[in-house]
């Protein structure tokens, strides 16, 4: 498996934790898109199996979502089937859309897989004229929980050399206020932020951890099925398991003019 490569995780990506509705709607209304008008079109890229599109249906937005995995788009064509979505293949750097055919693109924990001088002149194309692209993440807050710290530490105990790749952590988003203006195509950066809670069984628990692909591949095929084993052992006997999470957005407005 490499880095970044989810087609035999795609199964199980749908345990994974939605994100923060009060801090997507407050994006929309700092858009001054609340409640959306008629005609409104959010670009979800590297939408995965649809985690984010389905946060974005829950507030009543039409959504086109790239993804440039089969699998998860797959995945992503089944959850959301029958709702205001439409999927196709793409990239960061290419998404297919036409051009100004989107009123907001969004990025969910996969803005960090993308190479910003590419990406980002890219939204600007796809963007209509005062648009947005909003880059968010949704990192666990474990040093809230005494439990997920004492999963962690089986980890590293099992894979010491392990270096996580970025989901929203300060490492990667001390410099995205810089890195979002500066191909000269987005301003006026805001970020947002909320605190929340998922409650998960014991079961969707573990199957999130299935869809990690950054701790699998540095594990290995030898030391990947000791983690999944520790994992369980902290879970053992709990039916509930409350993880607490923190959605951060960045969100940057479209510069019209630049390049139109």
């Amino acid at each position: 498996m490499d880095h970044g490569d989810y087609t035999r995780l795609a199964a199980h990506y749908h345990h994974r934790a939605g994100y923060s509705h009060p801090v997507l709607g407050l994006i929309l209304r700092h858009m001054g898109a609340w409640p959306p008008p008629v005609g409104f079109l959010a670009a979800d890229v590297g939408a995965g199996t649809g985690k984010l599109t389905l946060d974005l249906l829950d507030l009543g937005l039409e959504v086109v979502c790239v993804e440039p995995n089969t699998a998860m788009r797959a995945e992503g064509g089944r959850a959301t089937a029958g709702l205001r979505a439409r999927w196709q293949a793409g990239s960061g750097e290419a998404t297919g859309l036409d051009t100004t055919s989107a009123d907001w693109v969004l990025m969910g924990s996969s803005f960090h897989w993308t190479d910003p001088s590419r990406s980002l002149p890219e939204f600007h194309r796809v963007l209509r004229p005062g648009g947005h692209f909003t880059a968010i993440w949704n990192p666990r807050e474990v040093e809230r929980s005494p439990f997920h710290l004492r999963v962690e530490e089986r980890i590293r105990s099992i894979v010491p050399e392990l270096s996580r790749v970025s989901s929203g952590g300060a490492s990667y988003t001390q410099g995205l206020f810089d890195t979002l203006v500066s191909t000269g195509h987005f301003a006026e950066v805001v970020l947002l932020e909320a605190r929340h809670e998922v409650a998960m069984s014991r079961e969707r628990y573990l199957g999130c951890w299935l869809s990690v692909n950054d701790i699998q591949v540095q594990a290995g095929p030898e030391r990947w099925p000791r983690v999944l084993d520790a994992i369980r052992e902290e879970a053992a006997g709990m039916d509930t398991i409350v993880t607490p999470y923190r959605s951060r957005a960045y969100t940057a407005r479209r510069v019209d003019g630049h390049g139109d």
